[in-house]
């Protein structure tokens, strides 16, 4: 005699809906992106507007792990990422060049501007930041440094070196070892501090105390953003399509226009180039 099992109903109908979580769970992984990227798109306040845009435009979500530039590299290098969002060129083409990333496109740009306490005790005001620098360290003035390996960080160094002064920048010279955000807050509290910031996380900051913008303009101050996929002949587990999509919308027009559509008080805080 042939015996056959009999599932009662309630199991069969319990079965089938824990297999169709299942199988939501995996769709939702599927159509989600991690993205490392600098702490200036974060705390500006850019990817909250960004992000919705690019999900509704394509399904899927991005995760964000927001460091300093040089973090959001090692991080592409490790595989921890899909997406990378920087701004330091130098080392976002070596990142490709190293196998790394697949490609690097540029996105956006703004600047970098030297905040400090609007007395400005140590006579830095004008649009040479060289000559700020070593005014700077020739009073021992007190400086935040980042100290963090992001972008701004890389830049700073590339000034102090720019004018002499990368093993004397001067007594009062201060590394915190973080982010844009925290950095403008220790100087805020700090008494004639001064800090080199990126435009929009200033723009953005509203614990300014007596803080102020000081130089600005200097051409050498311009800050580039990019955005590359981590190579996933480095790391086969790499959701590579679905980081491609998202670099395909944030160099796009409907992109570039969410970008440039971005402003606080009025003023725009990031400026698209991806065709330029």
């Amino acid at each position: 005699m042939k015996l056959t099992a009999v599932v009662p109903t309630r199991s069969i109908r319990g079965w089938l809906l824990a297999a169709a979580l299942s199988c939501a769970s995996l769709g939702a992984a599927a159509q989600s992106i991690v993205m490392a990227s600098t702490t200036s798109t974060e705390q500006s306040g850019l990817f909250s507007h960004l992000l919705p845009a690019f999900t509704k435009a394509t399904g899927v979500d991005v995760k964000v792990v927001a460091l300093g530039t040089g973090q959001a590299l090692d991080v592409g290098r490790r595989g921890d990422a899909d997406v990378l969002f920087v701004h330091d060129v130098a080392a976002e083409e070596k990142f490709v060049a190293e196998g790394y990333g697949v490609k690097r496109f540029p996105v956006m740009y703004n600047d970098f501007v030297l905040v400090g306490p609007a007395s400005d005790p140590a006579g830095v005001a004008g649009k040479d930041i060289v000559a700020g620098l070593r005014k700077l360290a020739a009073g021992n003035a007190l400086f935040i440094s980042r100290g963090d390996k992001s972008g701004t960080h890389a830049a700073e160094l590339r000034y102090w070196k720019a004018a002499g002064l990368e093993g004397d920048k001067g007594s009062g010279y201060k590394e915190c070892g973080c982010g844009m955000g925290p950095a403008l807050n220790i100087a805020a509290s700090s008494n004639g501090a001064y800090v080199l910031a990126d435009r929009g996380t200033w723009l953005s900051f509203k614990n300014r105390a007596d803080l102020k913008i000081l130089v600005e303009g200097d051409r050498r101050l311009f800050n580039q953003y990019g955005v590359m996929v981590v190579n996933p002949a480095k790391h086969p587990h790499v959701k590579a399509a679905d980081a491609q999509k998202f670099v395909d919308w944030v160099i796009s027009p409907a992109g570039q226009s969410a970008i440039a559509a971005y402003k606080i008080g009025g003023e725009q805080l990031f400026f698209p180039n991806a065709n330029e």
